[in-house]
This record gives C-alpha cells, structure tokens and sequence, in this order.
C-alpha cells in the first residue's frame, strides 16, 4: 500500500530588500513623514548604496554573530545587517525616525529597537542597550559580538573608547567615523594627530582604514571627509595592558601636559616617585628620556611608565 504523498512544507519568503537610499528617495521618504535630518544629532544619511555593501562586507557576518548598530537613522544598514546576522540591536536616539526604521526594517524578526542614547554619560554606555545586546545574544545563541555601524560623530570616540576598555568580547567593529578620529585611532608617535585616543585604541586593538569617504556620499553632506574603519580588538596586546580602565585614566591625565616634557608633567604625579631627582632617576631605570613630551612615545614606552606612574 503506497503512502499519500506529502505535501513540501512552505519555504519561508525571503526578507524583501531595503530600499535604495538615494538622494532623492531620502528627499521623498522625509517629505513622507514630515521630518528633516537633525544636525545637533549629528544626522548624515549614507545614500551610496556601495558603501553600505562594503560596511557589511568588511563586518563578515553570520548568523553566529550579535551586532550592535548605534545610529539607526532610516534602518538601510540595519536591514542589510539582518539579513546575514543572527540578531541587530540597533540604537537610536531620535524617536521621531522610529516609523521609518521600522518600515524600512520591515518583517526582519531578528531586530531589536532600542530608542535612547548610546551613553549614559560620557565615560558610560547605556545599560539598557548592553542588557538587550547580551539577552539577544543569548536568546539567539550568537556566540560573537560585532559593532557595526554608521556612527553619529559627536559619540564615536566615547563609544569606541568605552566599548574597548569594558567588553573584550567583542570580535570587531567596523564603523563610519570623522576621518579626523579615523586618523588619530592609527596615528604614530610624533605627529600632529598622535594622542591618548591613539595609544588607547592601539594597544588594545589592530585597526585599519578600509575606506575614506567624501562628504557627496551623505546627506546632508558633513563638511569633513568621513573614513569607513575596522577595529579588531587583539587579547594578546590587552593582556600586556593589565587594568585597561586605569591605563586609560593614566593617558587622559597625561595628555593634559602633553605640550610639557616628561620630567615637568611626572614631578608630582600622585603616584610614583614626586620629586624631580626621583622622578629623572625612575625615567632613566625605564629607558625613557625626560625631555621628550609623551606624544614622542610609542606603546610600549607608554605602558611602562604607566606601570609606576599609573
């Protein structure tokens, strides 16, 4: 006796593309629901459809992967980030685009609206975006954790910052910055753009400049060039670092003088040796010359004198 043939079951549809961002489909989709990009936010939309492919591209995404975006803006990226993620949270801190994200979004399951600041303050990231972040992991079983995003400029040093120093777990990040920041994150010791950003950034993670970026790529168009960047965060650096947190506090107050020499900025340091004569003695045991100002230093130099003066 021959067994009735089963009917296939359905093959889920797949998620419908987002639509072209382009000048005038921004220019439409505003008019549409009555708003106007915010420049205190910091709000420049990508509408180079390329460019997005290559931010997604260079985040190497599976479905083992969390992501973070922060800046949801219309929901473009977020779209094309869903589609090979296991889950998005996305972050956005102007809930009057959230109608339109979330259209643009569309039926994608695996997103999650977060709507508020990134930060908390500046020295702190929002705990309600790190919980959803770490329950959307878990709930999916993403076993990575990736930022992606196009960043609002007047946060992505704070974020980046906080999310190295406190969450080692993450795998990379690739971001849309100022190419200013773009170039301080790489910078090498005696140049104009060499800081505590710099040695912070690279002594705890490789990065490279993928792409630069021309303010014709946005709109409204920023008045400086943008870069596209990937951070991988490197475990084997970290561990020469030790307490992070405190490595970062010690660079900030160092890069207060940093138009002094090493010998005038140390003399009483609240840690270490206080005096002039001690302190010229602890720099010469370190093999560090203290007429040179801390942006002449490379990593390593830096990690030494932070571990008595830190």
């Amino acid at each position: 006796m021959s067994e009735t043939p089963q009917e296939p079951l359905p093959v889920p549809a797949a998620p419908v593309p987002p639509p072209r961002q382009t000048l005038s489909y921004l220019h439409r989709l505003f008019e549409a629901h009555g708003l106007s990009p915010k420049s205190k936010l910091g709000q420049n939309f990508l509408i180079d459809l390329n460019l997005l492919d290559l931010i997604v591209r260079t985040a190497e995404l599976d479905k083992s992967d969390a992501v973070l975006e922060v800046g949801t803006g219309t929901g473009s990226l977020t779209a094309k980030l869903a589609d090979p993620a296991g889950v998005v949270v996305t972050v956005e801190v102007d809930r009057s685009i959230q109608p339109v994200a979330k259209e643009i979004v569309g039926g994608r399951s695996n997103v999650r609206f977060v709507f508020g600041d990134a930060l908390a303050k500046k020295s702190e990231l929002n705990p309600d975006m790190l919980s959803t972040w770490d329950a959307a992991a878990k709930e999916v079983g993403c076993t990575r954790k990736k930022l992606v995003a196009n960043l609002p400029y007047v946060i992505a040093t704070p974020l980046i910052s906080n999310l190295l120093i406190g969450h080692p777990e993450i795998e990379r990040m690739v971001v849309m910055v100022q190419w200013e920041i773009a170039e301080r994150m790489k910078a090498v010791p005696n140049t104009k753009d060499y800081n505590a950003l710099s040695v912070l950034v690279q002594s705890v993670a490789d990065v490279e400049t993928v792409r630069k970026v021309a303010p014709t790529n946005f709109h409204p168009r920023p008045k400086v060039d943008s870069a596209i960047v990937l951070i991988k965060p490197n475990a084997e650096k970290r561990a020469k670092v030790g307490d992070v947190m405190k490595f970062r506090i010690f660079l900030r107050d160092l890069y207060v003088h940093r138009r002094k020499n090493l010998r005038q900025a140390l003399v009483g340091w609240p840690t270490g040796p206080r005096e002039k004569k001690d302190v010229d003695a602890k720099l010469a045991e370190l093999g560090i010359d203290g007429t040179l100002r801390s942006e002449a230093l490379d990593i390593e130099q830096h990690l030494r004198l932070a571990a008595v003066f830190g």
